[in-house]
């Protein structure tokens, strides 16, 4: 019964993972860091106008993605744009936008966007889940993003991706609205969203 007790070398060794029993793999490297070009990049919407859609954009946002080609799922985004930087260009418009009747900038500066999956469907698209806060109001969405590309210039590894959806304004609490007596409501509840980013790998991660 002796020769079947391990000795006490054999338990260290197997303690300490030195015969390979219970040792862990070394963590994978986190994702590299992007940070959104803005030269390149774009916010823009559309939103109806009694009968045709009227677009817009927001010229101040910023957005740092974490891309993982090997593994998408340890992707991961975060968005960030401010609601006063909304151009339709019409500036009386632009300041209707801003106030309480619709993003209430002074209250809520910010419209947010954080990711909390990432799943890949093929090789350059993606569902990506995550919360949408805007004017005050977080929700839970999953976009469909497309993976434009990824090339090494002089200036760092750049990478592209695009989304386009649409939401329901009134799900945030943008409910100002008008009806004219045989044109029905000025406004359509539809905003069509779209966001274009190229973004430029972060230089400790080139």
């Amino acid at each position: 019964m002796a020769a079947l007790r391990p000795s006490v070398a054999v338990i260290g060794l197997l303690l300490l993972g030195g015969v390979g029993v219970g040792a862990q793999a070394p963590p994978a490297p986190a994702p590299p860091i992007y940070h959104a070009d803005l030269d390149h990049s774009s916010v823009g919407f559309s939103v109806r106008h009694f009968v045709t859609p009227v677009p817009g954009r927001f010229r101040d946002f910023s957005a740092t993605l974490r891309y993982d080609r090997d593994d998408p799922s340890r992707s991961s985004v975060e968005f960030r744009v401010k609601a006063a930087s909304i151009d339709t260009d019409n500036d009386d418009r632009d300041a209707h936008l801003r106030s309480a009747d619709f993003f209430d900038a002074a209250r809520y500066p910010e419209l947010t966007f954080a990711s909390t999956g990432v799943r890949a469907l093929e090789a350059t698209r993606f569902e990506v889940t995550g919360d949408l806060s805007i004017h005050g109001v977080v929700r839970r969405v999953t976009l469909p993003v497309t993976l434009l590309g990824l090339v090494r210039t002089p200036q760092g590894e750049r990478i592209g991706f695009e989304t386009a959806f649409t939401l329901d304004r009134k799900d945030y609490g943008i409910t100002w609205n008008r009806v004219l007596e045989g044109a029905g409501a000025l406004l359509g509840d539809e905003v069509k969203v779209t966001l274009t980013i190229e973004a430029l790998r972060a230089p400790a991660e080139r």
